[in-house]
């Protein structure tokens, strides 16, 4: 990772932010600079996420200029102190709304057709067909209830199949071929366990 200026002293921080306060911006940008080192050592512990390390440092920044934008000196506290908050809260945003996002298209993404010939999706299978479709939304009644019944109906190799397949629970989505490979089974038998295990869920959420 790159070489980070040095942070600023108590003294120092306090004499940039009473310059920015007063509407000095090559003092707003001092401030930013110097906390970059901040920013590299609470991004390490995103490192697990997968995700680039530089498009997290530049998330993190981020949250650092709106930490320098916002920060309080009277209110007691250090700007480090603050900005870490700042920058941790804009990190794990992100990766809430990319794994929201992401379980709203494994949910709603095409698994088959109906008899019509018509495209079906995991959530179709599972929820009341008299549903109005703008109620359709990931963190609804519904989906919640749909979760709950994932744990209280399924057997522990049906519940990890529905969530390998549709990638939920942040689970990466996986095909019937690769699950069965992991599991030792065919992928013929995967679908089945998987039709068996969606059946259940829909039987259990539609009470028939």
């Amino acid at each position: 990772m790159q070489s980070f200026p040095k942070p600023l002293s108590s003294e120092e921080e306090a004499r940039y932010l009473s310059r920015y306060q007063a509407g000095d911006m090559d003092a707003k940008n001092i401030l930013v600079e110097k906390n970059l080192r901040l920013v590299a050592h609470i991004v390490k512990k995103y490192a697990a996420s997968g995700r680039d390390m530089d498009e997290l440092i530049a998330i993190g920044i981020v949250g650092l200029v709106k930490a320098v934008n916002t920060f309080k000196a009277e209110k007691g506290s250090r700007l480090g102190t603050y900005a870490a908050r700042c920058i941790d809260n804009e990190l794990l945003m992100m990766l809430r709304t990319e794994r929201k996002l992401n379980r709203e298209i494994s949910l709603y993404e095409p698994i088959g057709t109906d008899k019509e010939g018509n495209e079906i999706s995991f959530i179709d299978v599972v929820e009341d067909t008299s549903e109005n479709v703008v109620d359709r939304m990931v963190l609804s009644e519904r989906i919640q209830k749909m979760y709950r019944a994932i744990e209280d109906v399924l057997s522990d190799r049906e519940r990890e199949i529905i969530y390998r397949r549709y990638g939920l629970m942040g689970i990466p989505e996986t095909t019937q071929r690769e699950i069965g490979r992991s599991l030792g089974i065919s992928r013929s038998y995967v679908s089945r366990i998987e039709k068996k295990a969606l059946e259940k869920l829909r039987s259990h959420m539609t009470g028939h």
